[in-house]
């Protein structure tokens, strides 16, 4: 039994601060993102952001699942029918979460102290879907290894992101990556331009996966990229000899760590810059993200790109 103890942080610390250990440690995948959401929602009233201010445009009417919060009951006094109050944003845009599930994601290089790299993108998605429906935005999930294996079409309001949490709750890894298939599958039956956010620790076929990605701008989509990394993968640990084993085809490799320790980080370092060069030149938004960072670096990515597409 491990004699590892994660404390659990106070009251007095917004929740998009926390580490990941400390987020496990509150509990169940809905409780967290709720916390995160409302740290950072409470963080914006003292910053320069000034997200998530809506103007009214419209009623419609009232569809089973909308928020009671928006029915304009003075409208329904007079007409005894029931209408929602339907804001600019609400129409603006539609979002589609790729999330993978495969079997890389399962990682952690401290597995007593540290989630899973899936972990952090399930938290992490669950966060930016209850943002954008707080928005009005709808949103739609696709998690994938080498095919899509859950999708949930995009829709509005409280009651969907139940559904969202559902599936994404359930998710466990396994299998190869495959992002590009999975992009590129369901990109051809996107009839409306929208954000497009893929969460994933990028081990895919790089050339294919860029391709799917240009093919999403080339039909003007907004493409907003999570590079979820564990530390671990950034350097190779502080011992003499160890076998690596691919999680995803099981094969094994023995090494000599300090023979390629640095060759390791240089090749690390080239290919994180090769992404960055990439995804600066077709305009899409590109944040690595490690497994052991707060959420609030993500978010606020999200926000300066929810602010430039509203």
């Amino acid at each position: 039994m491990s004699n590892t103890i994660i404390a659990t942080p106070g009251p007095a610390r917004r929740a998009d601060l926390l580490t990941p250990a400390e987020l496990a440690a509150l509990g169940g995948l809905e409780f967290v993102a709720r916390k995160v959401v409302e740290g950072f929602l409470a963080g914006l009233h003292r910053s320069p952001h000034r997200g998530f201010s809506v103007e009214f445009a419209e009623h419609r009417a009232y569809q089973p699942g909308d928020d009671l919060r928006y029915v304009d009951w003075r409208k329904f006094g007079r007409s005894d029918r029931f209408y929602i109050k339907q804001y600019e944003e609400e129409t603006n845009l539609r979002s589609y979460l790729f999330l993978d599930a495969s079997a890389s994601m399962a990682w952690s290089s401290q597995p007593e102290t540290l989630p899973t790299k899936l972990w952090y993108a399930k938290q992490l998605a669950m966060c930016l879907s209850l943002l954008l429906l707080r928005q009005g935005d709808g949103v739609g999930l696709i998690a994938f290894d080498d095919a899509i294996r859950t999708q949930i079409p995009t829709r509005g309001g409280r009651r969907h992101w139940h559904d969202l949490l559902r599936a994404t709750d359930s998710l466990e890894a396994s299998g190869r990556t495959d992002a590009a298939s999975a992009i590129q599958e369901v990109a051809s039956r996107i009839r409306r331009r929208g954000l497009v956010v893929l969460l994933s620790d990028l081990l895919v076929d790089p050339e294919a996966t860029r391709l799917s990605l240009q093919f999403l701008r080339h039909r003007g989509h907004e493409v907003l990229v999570f590079h979820i990394i564990d530390p671990g993968e950034l350097e190779l640990p502080g011992v003499s000899d160890a076998r690596f084993i691919d999680p995803e085809t099981g094969d094994e490799i023995p090494v000599s760590v300090a023979d390629l320790r640095r060759e390791y980080r240089e090749a690390v370092d080239a290919a994180l810059r090769e992404w960055q060069q990439f995804f600066a030149s077709r305009a899409i938004d590109y944040l690595v993200l490690r497994s052991d960072q707060p959420m609030v670096h993500a978010l606020r990515a999200y926000l300066r790109k929810r602010e430039r597409l509203g």
